[in-house]
């Protein structure tokens, strides 16, 4: 197909993106190739980088980008059905949230181990099986963040460690109270949203 040729219904609904003027262009043809990059900001938890890119119409754009290591995030499940979950205070919105336990990658750390350690961690629980539910990109239009999430099941007890200065509490609750819970509002964490609907639909919910 050349940039003149109209796209046929197929191509526009599964390859090419529409102009205006109604010729087509490829995915590949939005990637924008990087012109410069400065880290201008390098904390404990994650930095930031000032960057030009150059755009498929030939324009150079700025994009401020934040650089993470990522996180891994934990649904705990016993054989009731019942989720443990963790309420602790969230000073960018000055709000306490009600989440699944979770916490930063260290560099190079294995995900599944990181989602254990948190468990451990933050509920003084232990598993006996972990699954994968996916990753997800919480803040992809400025942020590098990958967060990967998993099912803990066959649930035994051990000890909690929260780190310094995290002060949490645990709830146990049903499933299907956290389902209405984010239905009505009262969950706004994404990664436990889509955690938490994830579970549901491989449990058949």
């Amino acid at each position: 197909m050349t940039n003149t040729d109209k796209p046929s219904p197929e191509d526009q609904k599964n390859r090419y993106l529409i102009n205006e003027d109604g010729t087509a262009f490829e995915d590949c043809d939005m990637i924008e190739k990087p012109v410069s990059c400065d880290t201008v900001f390098k904390g404990h938890v994650f930095s930031v980088d000032l960057a030009e890119v150059l755009l498929r119409d030939g324009f150079r754009a700025p994009r401020e980008i934040v650089r993470h290591n990522g996180g891994a995030a934990i649904v705990p499940m016993d054989e009731q059905g019942n989720i443990y979950m963790v309420r602790q205070f969230r000073s960018p919105f000055n709000q306490i949230l009600l989440e699944i336990p979770a916490g930063k990658l260290e560099p190079d750390e294995d995900p599944e181990l990181c989602a254990i350690r948190e468990l451990e961690e933050e509920t003084g629980l232990k598993t006996g099986h972990v699954e994968s539910l996916g990753v997800i990109y919480p803040s992809p239009g400025y942020c590098s963040e990958i967060l990967h999430l998993f099912l803990a099941t066959r649930l035994s007890r051990g000890n909690a460690n929260p780190d310094d200065g995290e002060f949490l509490n645990v709830h146990r609750i049903p499933l299907r109270i956290l389902l209405q819970k984010i239905d009505e509002g009262e969950i706004s964490d994404a990664k436990t949203i889509v955690a938490l609907l994830k579970t549901a639909r491989r449990l058949g919910i």
